[in-house]
């Protein structure tokens, strides 16, 4: 939220300082009883802000191939902050999804037409009814091949948004900061609340099949 304002990112001077201390997370997945935590040998990692974490949480969940999820919050400033000090504005915090992914069965490209496909990536510190900064969108990466694909599936994304009426992408595209787990009532939140608020809302847009072969070739 808010607060009646416009929202803004803070500096490092404003943030909140945190703690050292992590919250408690749940031992198992609350869907599939898979880990939340760990190395996840063979598996890789995806890191993704798209608005209200629960809705997009399940996005992934759902999807073949995915291992498991947890949502946290990242690109910010505060040490393990709380949902409460996020929704202040003064963490710098994005809500994100934490994706474990079997390379075997999916992809990254796979998980990244899944991520333009399910929300509106023009609106900057908002995502429908919701504003502040902790709604802002982005794409996180573990390694340079994601960093080259993320880019290049924005760019292959704009063209579809300009030709429909939407704006500009605002999504941020960086190397993975620090995720922080989120309080273990958000995890897995619309499968222990199936009638909960889900306020993802894409733009009827998706990436073509085979837009990824041209970041190889």
């Amino acid at each position: 939220m808010s607060f009646g304002r416009e929202p803004r990112m803070p500096n490092a001077d404003e943030a909140l300082p945190g703690r050292d201390e992590p919250v408690p997370v749940p031992e198992a997945h609350f869907v599939n009883g898979a880990p939340l935590q760990g190395t996840f040998p063979g598996m890789e990692r995806a890191l993704f802000a798209m608005g209200c974490f629960w809705g997009a949480e399940r996005r992934f969940w759902q999807a073949p191939g995915v291992h498991s999820t947890a949502v946290g919050y990242t690109n910010g400033y505060t040490r393990n902050a709380s949902y409460q000090e996020v929704c202040t504005g003064l963490t710098g915090h994005t809500e994100a999804v934490l994706v474990i992914f079997d390379p075997a069965q999916t992809t990254y490209a796979a998980m990244l037409s899944l991520f333009w496909q399910e929300h509106d990536p023009t609106q900057g510190m908002r995502q429908g009814n919701d504003s502040g900064s902790q709604y802002r969108s982005g794409i996180y990466c573990y390694s340079d091949e994601q960093l080259a694909l993320a880019e290049a599936s924005r760019d292959a994304f704009q063209p579809l948004l300009d030709s429909a009426g939407f704006a500009t992408i605002t999504t941020e595209i960086t190397k993975a900061p620090e995720f922080y787990y989120a309080e273990d009532y958000h995890q897995q939140y619309l499968a222990k609340n199936p009638q909960g608020y889900c306020g993802i809302g894409g733009t009827g847009l998706a990436l073509p099949e085979g837009w990824s072969a041209q970041v190889s070739a």
